[in-house]
């Protein structure tokens, strides 16, 4: 598995208003000089976090999934983040992985704020998005899914070149963690930032994996504010990277070796419980 390098945007959106922050992602992207993999952005990132999906939705086909194609395609990277998106009569606060080649991933955030009334606007995600890029698994969630550990806890898995083996396979049959890599796109406003900051090591920690969260700073349109600590987190929850209270752009380059260094002298994943998500 080859290095993956990844960049994370820490934006001040503008509250509610599309065009500008479509406007100034841009910007920040194309601002990016190094070779990258994959670009972050934050939950989502072109209104903020606001509860007036009827106002603000867009379907699949919309101005800002439009955008990230383009962007994508432009830059020749992998470009996430969520948005309020519109489909058959129902919103979601959606987390889309966009390929260079115009195909995508989605994942329907499965924890709805219900401080924020969250629930009350959006449905639920049922189902986990894993992805993959340059040979690492990406499991990829937004904001509040980050007070869940369950949601986000590694299942064992076989290895990929034993999956098309007639089954069931024998017992001993070694098993490998389901993923590299936890990313968390958020709004996460700085009166509870302590429990970010503690959460996403934690997450890494319990994972064995690197953890990445990406933030937006400034003030919303209910005067709340957000300090960002957009952090990359190591699969020993060393903190590689914090950016606080700034607007940021950052470029890092995730070592396998490790990744793999970490679980194979703690191999503290292979004691881990075993079970199934019922969605």
């Amino acid at each position: 598995m080859p290095p993956l390098t990844i960049t994370l945007i820490q934006p001040d959106l503008r509250w509610e208003d599309k065009t500008a922050n479509l406007e100034l992602l841009g910007t920040r992207i194309d601002a990016i000089a190094e070779k990258t993999h994959l670009v972050i952005l934050p939950e989502m990132f072109s209104t903020g976090f606001s509860m007036r999906p009827e106002a603000l939705a867009e379907p699949m086909n919309g101005p800002a999934v439009t955008w990230m194609k383009q962007m994508a395609a432009r830059k020749k990277v992998i470009l996430t983040g969520s948005l309020i998106i519109e489909e058959k009569g129902r919103y979601f606060n959606r987390l889309i992985w966009m390929l260079p080649n115009g195909q995508y991933g989605t994942y329907d955030k499965r924890h709805r704020f219900a401080y924020a009334g969250e629930h009350e606007q959006y449905t639920a995600g049922h189902k986990r998005l894993i992805a993959s890029v340059n040979g690492w698994k990406v499991n990829l969630q937004v904001c509040y899914d980050l007070r869940f550990p369950v949601w986000s806890r590694q299942q064992l898995q076989e290895p990929l070149e034993l999956s098309a083996a007639p089954h069931p396979l024998p017992p001993g049959t070694p098993l490998e963690p389901e993923y590299d890599l936890l990313v968390y796109v958020a709004n996460w406003p700085e009166r509870r930032s302590h429990a970010w900051k503690t959460l996403l090591q934690a997450r890494a920690i319990e994972n064995q994996a690197y953890v990445v969260g990406v933030n937006r700073v400034g003030d919303d349109g209910n005067n709340i504010y957000h300090s960002g600590d957009s952090m990359i987190v190591d699969p020993l929850g060393a903190v590689l990277y914090h950016a606080p209270k700034e607007e940021s752009i950052f470029t890092c380059t995730l070592q396998q070796e490790k990744l793999e260094e970490v679980r194979t002298r703690f191999p503290f994943w292979q004691d881990a419980d075993h079970f199934e998500i019922d969605p």
